[in-house]
């Protein structure tokens, strides 16, 4: 275990602001170009396709980046992807000031902004396990939630703003320099490294340790078969949220960043609520009360009717509000449970098992909601995750996770 040393605060949340601005202006970059395929095609199979794209990386390649994350240097992997995002936003943006720009280039970025979170993610999330003190993982869990939705408030009205007044190259300049602010700390602070083993296995083997940790911890096997099969209800309501404003509540891009606002005014609330609180004794209670919350804000908006806007905004705050206790917990017992040997390699194949549904999904969503409409999958992600986030609470491997979890280091 790597000790963490006494000043942690300075170091950790000098790291932690600056990538909450490059989080910021990657928000508002991701609402521009939603908006623009949305005004652009109309179609709801081309926002899937989307989604689907910005989801396939992590599937693909979250089992090999999660070793990678755990072999070298964390601090190094984030200044790359952060990086590498910074430069293929530069590059769009030159496309649009070109005016060259088609829908498979967006496609294609969005593609390279979800690879270089693939490897974000996994590492800063293990660099918050060595930085932080066990004791306040869940209340740094309920703070990242709690800027989750000051990103979600923020964003969406600021994208808006921007869309009236700056040309796509000028908005896409800012996820750029947000992203520069994001890396210039990291070539500075110091972050704790796990100490090496002597007699270091492969990298193949590496990923195999991390897919048999997984496969022995029971509890968790079945926390992520039950956010697989949410995610497959829940992502094409979410990927369509701009078809829903536009085509089932007739209205615009402010309405849009208005339902996305209170989605992020609920995160903060639940987040700063999360951190106050701490959670049950128990986390994974915690989580399956968020999910239980969550389903039945979804629910609610499948039921609207077009004139039921401003009750959308309440059923997506409660969404927001339910969404850190679902989420935050979560990860703060992975932290505070796995070795930090293991992290990189745990969070990275959670995440990539846990989204493996939603290209499947993501493939049906267009057609079907092209069909029979969109509401269609908010019906069915509400109810999926009332069931579920119930039923979880009779399953004892599942509340039972924590006892549960195996030897750090398992046997070949």
């Amino acid at each position: 275990m790597v000790k963490v040393r006494e000043d942690w605060k300075g170091p950790f949340f000098t790291i932690w602001t600056l990538q909450q601005f490059s989080l910021v202006g990657s928000q508002l970059v991701q609402f521009a170009l939603v908006w623009w395929l949305t005004k652009t095609t109309g179609s709801a199979t081309v926002l899937a396709t989307a989604t689907m794209i910005a989801i396939l990386p992590q599937v693909l390649i979250g089992p090999f980046s999660g070793a990678l994350v755990d072999r070298f240097s964390r601090r190094a992997v984030m200044i790359v992807a952060d990086g590498s995002i910074a430069l293929a936003s530069a590059w769009l943006a030159y496309m649009y000031f070109a005016g060259s720009v088609e829908v498979w280039h967006i496609y294609m970025i969005v593609a390279i902004r979800a690879i270089g979170g693939g490897f974000h993610w996994p590492a800063m999330s293990a660099s918050t396990a060595l930085m932080v003190p066990e004791r306040h993982l869940t209340r740094v869990a309920g703070l990242n939630q709690t800027m989750q939705g000051v990103t979600n408030i923020v964003s969406p009205p600021l994208g808006a703003i921007f869309l009236a007044i700056l040309p796509m190259h000028g908005i896409l300049g800012i996820d750029v320099a947000t992203a520069a602010l994001a890396i210039a700390p990291l070539l500075f602070i110091r972050i704790p490294r796990r100490e090496k083993a002597e007699g270091r296995a492969s990298y193949i083997s590496e990923v195999r340790e991390g897919f048999r940790y997984v496969w022995r911890w029971k509890g968790l096997l079945w926390v992520i078969g039950i956010a697989m099969l949410i995610n497959f209800a829940v992502n094409p309501a979410f990927s369509l949220l701009p078809l829903l404003v536009r085509k089932h509540f007739i209205a615009g891009a402010i309405e849009l960043s208005w339902l996305e606002s209170a989605f992020g005014i609920g995160i903060v609330a639940g987040g700063i609520g999360l951190s106050i609180w701490g959670g049950f004794k128990r986390r994974i209670f915690t989580s399956l009360f968020g999910i239980v919350g969550m389903g039945v804000g979804v629910l609610l908006v499948g039921l609207l009717p077009g004139s039921g806007l401003y009750y959308a905004l309440g059923a997506l705050l409660l969404v927001g509000l339910m969404n850190p206790l679902a989420n935050g917990p979560l990860i703060a017992l992975l932290q505070s449970n796995v070795d930090p040997a293991m992290q990189g390699r745990v969070l990275a194949l959670l995440g990539s098992l846990v989204t493996a549904m939603s290209p499947l999904s993501l493939a049906l969503a267009g057609p079907i909601a092209d069909m029979i409409g969109i509401q269609f999958w908010y019906i069915v992600g509400g109810l999926t995750m009332l069931v579920t986030g119930i039923g979880a609470f009779f399953i004892p491997a599942v509340i039972g996770i924590e006892e549960g979890r195996p030897a750090p280091k398992p046997a070949d």
